[in-house]
């Protein structure tokens, strides 16, 4: 009886140092999402401006550009899969690759060759212990996203779209994120970012009609100094969605784990008190029949 009340001492010792882990990394995930919320909000406005800048420019000229134009010359596609570094985040980056590989089954069947781009640690793993190649992978500091680094994925992303075929470019570029809704709520989310479909409107609500544009010097160099802009705006973006999406699953999960070790807590108290009464009971009968033995002589 007394090995078992040792035992649960232990398991409840270790139990409340993991508390004490989840706590910490609860408030940490809590103290950093309101920030990443805030990056998110402030890089949207920017994505509005230069979506609209790019919608009128693609309405208001004929042009054909490299980045708007479907090329039939490879049947090569990019997918960049945005996954999280670090794990203690519930189902995040299981979701997201869940929907990654459903995406790259879908485009598989389709006589599809998938190049793959990958951001965060997690993805990274889960395509290496399935010896998948990567092309090119980013890791570090997927709850708090650089621009920089956003710049250079899309740089690199765009250079592979503008290759030719024969030096392995590709005829599409798929995005797969998470995309922040609320706290309890992010939804992985499947963009293909090219060639470029704008969809968004030029004009907001209330504004009436677009207004009509002249260019200068022309249509292909505004297209040229535009585009390039609103893919790195988009990955960006998604970085930054993908940031608070990680931390606020991070934030629930830690909760769940914080009152998961509490329930355990309990339950051994429990059980090593009665450890406890069964040892205390079976020494009193042990006195007792003592106590008998020796009357009885």
């Amino acid at each position: 009886m007394a090995g078992q009340q040792r035992v649960y001492n232990q398991r409840i010792k270790s139990t409340e140092t993991l508390k004490k882990m989840f706590r910490a990394m609860e408030l940490i995930a809590a103290s950093r999402i309101s920030k990443a919320r805030e990056r998110a909000g402030q890089a949207a406005p920017y994505a509005r401006a230069i979506t609209r800048a790019v919608s009128a420019v693609a309405t208001h000229s004929n042009v054909e550009h490299r980045l708007t134009t479907e090329r039939s010359d490879t049947n090569r596609v990019a997918m960049l899969v945005v996954t999280a570094d670090r794990g203690m985040a519930g189902a995040y980056s299981a979701t997201l690759l869940r929907e990654a590989e459903r995406l790259r089954g879908s485009l598989r069947a389709e006589g599809k060759e998938v190049v793959l781009y990958v951001a965060g640690r997690r993805g990274v793993s889960y395509y290496t212990f399935r010896n998948v190649p990567i092309e090119k992978s980013w890791t570090g500091d997927s709850d708090n996203p650089k621009a920089e680094v956003a710049e250079e994925i899309a740089d690199t992303l765009l250079e592979a779209f503008s290759a030719p075929a024969e030096e392995g470019g590709v005829a599409e570029l798929h995005v797969v994120y998470t995309r922040f809704r609320t706290m309890v709520s992010q939804e992985p989310r499947v963009v293909r970012m090219l060639p470029l479909e704008v969809v968004e409107g030029v004009a907001e609500p209330g504004e009436g009609l677009p207004p009509l544009y002249e260019f200068e010097p022309g249509e292909g160099e505004v297209l040229d100094a535009l585009l390039p802009r609103y893919i790195r705006s988009r990955i960006f973006n998604a970085l930054l969605q993908a940031a608070a999406s990680e931390l606020a699953a991070r934030q629930r999960a830690m909760r769940t784990a914080v009152d998961n070790a509490e329930d355990l807590i309990r339950t051994y108290t429990r059980l090593k008190n009665t450890a406890r009464q069964a040892e205390i009971t079976q020494e009193i009968s042990e006195i007792v029949s003592g106590a008998d033995a020796l009357a009885a002589s």
